[in-house]
């Protein structure tokens, strides 16, 4: 007897992603696999009686998106403890007077914390200091990370609880911005905040569970069926209790920070370990900082400068020497790199592991990442492909960035964010959100992808850097087949074809037809996970 459906959608626009079969009229589910991909005529005999069938009645249907780069536990922890949203505050005063009326609803003594705030949109573009806070908050210690989360702006008790003083030293990688009397000021930037992440106290992980309960609500509510998380040990032990009551109803990639390397090599983890829901990935390592902060790494000064390069967060040497250990032990990279020196170190790393490598190295199941790659340089863009190193952008980065980008590096931005260089290349392209830096809403990222403008349709109809946008397919390519690429899973997920993981997504527009502009006028009506409904929820 031929297998049934215990779901049918139907009457549908399905765009599937497989090249085999781009398009259908319906698609049937059997447990958490898809049964099959056709027409309404050939699979409504499939389904069993008293299952249950949906008339999209012409809606869009298209796999499950998949965030490939979202610091998923960390927002979760936010969005449940309702930190202080800095998001696109126009002001220093305006930041000050949030975190002012945050801190008059927690107990004295309790820290403040918050993130989101770019002195780049204030009309003072100088970096605000322990003394802005202090005026405001003096028995709670408080640290806020920038937009880029590479920049941390701290009050004086937040100093004195870190033990930062004139005497103390910029650890490697990082910088405690002082003074003309060399006094800190408040700013920590780069690996300097790990003095101050180090008294903040931790998550606990039954907290974090109930945090990641709302995260993945939001996540359905948005058509996310999957995230690539930088990882986290708390993070970790969450996501394992949920996926061990079988609650775990959002597929997790979760990496390996790089301070955790050598327990990795000794436990002898392997990047691709784990299921459908939760799975290993590679070493996270950070290559520089961010074009916020002016601390990634340049081949060339940043423009009016003479000598500010930025600030690269491990030397070559140690870069090689991680990128040599991990891969031997079976760990792929998953490098954190913004600017063109980074990049190219990184790659550069990649490079002399293949050459050393002998043939009894058991190379990693998943390709090496860089993260970000917001500016190449020429010599680089070829490179990914022959080295397999997979690009995981941000395509919503461009439109947020492009006037700092144009400040800071001018002409140099033909390759900022080159999304369409990277994909003519032959390198993988996988799409994410960099949340809570961005919104975790894939759809205004594919709109930015497609269009290289902002929603009031800035800077114009040909967008920033027109010759670096992508059709709509290649958007989603990204965010769903490019993503479960690198995360070695396209055996898996990432389109809709007949012995795959059941996750689609239902949009309210056709974004393959409308203008594309209207992009941002789409919403997600129906999110289906693992063959179940799981949004609008029951």
């Amino acid at each position: 007897m031929a297998m049934r459906a215990d779901l049918l959608l139907y009457n549908g626009r399905i765009y599937t992603m497989d090249t085999a079969q781009p398009r259908a009229q319906a698609l049937a589910i059997k447990g958490n696999r898809i049964l099959a991909v056709g027409d309404d005529k050939e699979l409504r005999p499939l389904l069993s009686p008293g299952a249950q069938a949906v008339d999209l009645a012409g809606r869009t249907a298209i796999p499950g998106l998949i965030d490939a780069h979202v610091h998923f536990g960390w927002y979760s922890w936010a969005l449940h403890q309702g930190q202080v949203d800095l998001d696109n505050v126009p002001t220093k005063a305006e930041a000050v007077a949030r975190v002012a009326r945050q801190a008059q609803k927690v107990p004295a003594g309790q820290w403040v914390q918050g993130a989101g705030w770019n002195k780049n949109i204030w009309p003072d573009r100088a970096f605000p200091t322990a003394a802005d806070l202090d005026t405001v908050v003096r028995d709670h210690p408080v640290a806020l990370e920038d937009k880029s989360h590479h920049a941390t702006w701290v009050n004086s008790r937040a100093l004195e609880l870190a033990g930062i003083t004139a005497a103390t030293k910029d650890p490697p990688g990082g910088e405690i911005v002082r003074d003309e009397r060399g006094e800190p000021t408040g700013i920590l930037l780069e690996t300097a905040a790990q003095l101050v992440d180090s008294v903040i106290p931790e998550a606990d992980v039954d907290t974090m569970v109930e945090a990641l309960r709302t995260g993945i609500s939001e996540a359905h509510r948005l058509g996310l069926t999957g995230v690539h998380d930088p990882g986290h040990a708390t993070v970790l032990a969450a996501l394992q209790v949920l996926r061990d009551q079988r609650e775990l109803r959002l597929r997790a990639l979760m990496h390996i920070p790089v301070h955790a390397l050598d327990s990795a090599l000794q436990l002898g983890l392997r990047s691709g370990l784990g299921d459908e829901y939760l799975r290993i990935g590679g070493v996270k390592l950070f290559a520089d900082g961010a074009l916020g902060p002016q601390s990634a790494h340049m081949l060339t000064p940043y423009e009016g400068e003479t000598e500010g390069l930025g600030i690269p967060t491990l030397t070559p040497e140690e870069l090689r020497d991680i990128v040599v250990r991990a891969r031997a032990g079976g760990l792929s990279i998953t490098a954190h790199a913004i600017g063109d020196a980074a990049n190219r170190s990184v790659l550069d790393a990649v490079q002399h592991a293949l050459t050393v490598q002998t043939a009894q190295t058991y190379l990693p199941s998943l390709p090496d990442r860089l993260e970000h790659a917001q500016l190449l340089h020429a010599d680089d863009v070829s490179r990914l492909a022959k080295l397999g190193v997979a690009a995981s952008m941000q395509p919503i980065h461009a439109t947020s960035d492009m006037e700092m980008a144009e400040r800071y590096w001018g002409r140099r931005c033909d390759l900022a964010y080159a999304w369409r260089s990277v994909l003519d290349s032959g390198a993988q392209l996988a799409f994410g959100s960099d949340c809570p830096v961005e919104t975790l809403d894939p759809l205004p990222g594919i709109h930015a992808a497609v269009t290289r403008r902002r929603a009031d349709g800035s800077p114009g109809p040909d967008g920033w850097i027109s010759h670096q946008r992508l059709s709509v397919s290649e958007a989603v390519h990204a965010y769903t087949t490019g993503a479960a690429q690198a995360s070695g899973e396209a055996h898996l997920k990432g389109s809709l074809s007949a012995g795959k993981l059941a996750d689609v997504v239902i949009l309210s527009r056709d974004i393959f037809a409308i203008e594309p502009m209207e992009i941002l006028d789409t919403s997600v009506e129906m999110t289906i996970f693992d063959g179940q409904i799981v949004f609008p929820s029951i």
